[in-house]
């Protein structure tokens, strides 16, 4: 089985919010040199997320994790990547899409949350 990662964000006029996931997608790769990975924005930006999981395939991927950049499960998650995860099931049969769920409350995230707000603390001091 070839696995793929679809690492998703919202998307942004701005090239600078992007590139976030563009540096994001490296770091991943570096981590997960066994999978595929690709990135993808919900709207915005291009790729899309169609263009992104089309990506995958075209690259080998039997099994695709569809990676949401996002801190909670809004709207986006709940129905917009739910419906993109059907559609691409249906488009693709023989490859597996799985959605992943958002950042959330992970304890890692609340440990970066808190060193952040550190970072801002000490440059004010």
């Amino acid at each position: 089985m070839s696995s793929a990662i679809l690492l998703i964000a919202h998307g942004s006029r701005r090239a600078a919010a992007n590139a976030d996931l563009v540096k994001l997608a490296e770091i991943v790769r570096t981590r997960c040199p066994q999978d595929i990975v690709e990135i993808a924005y919900l709207e915005l930006a291009e790729p899309t997320i169609p263009q992104g999981a089309a990506r995958c395939v075209e690259r080998g991927a039997t099994h695709v994790r569809m990676s949401p950049f996002f801190l909670s499960a809004g709207t986006h998650i709940a129905e917009d990547l739910t419906g993109f995860q059907t559609e691409f099931s249906a488009q693709f049969p023989n490859v597996q899409f799985q959605l992943c769920p958002p950042l959330g409350l992970h304890s890692l995230l609340v440990e970066a949350l808190l060193e952040r707000m550190n970072e801002v603390w000490v440059k004010d001091a």
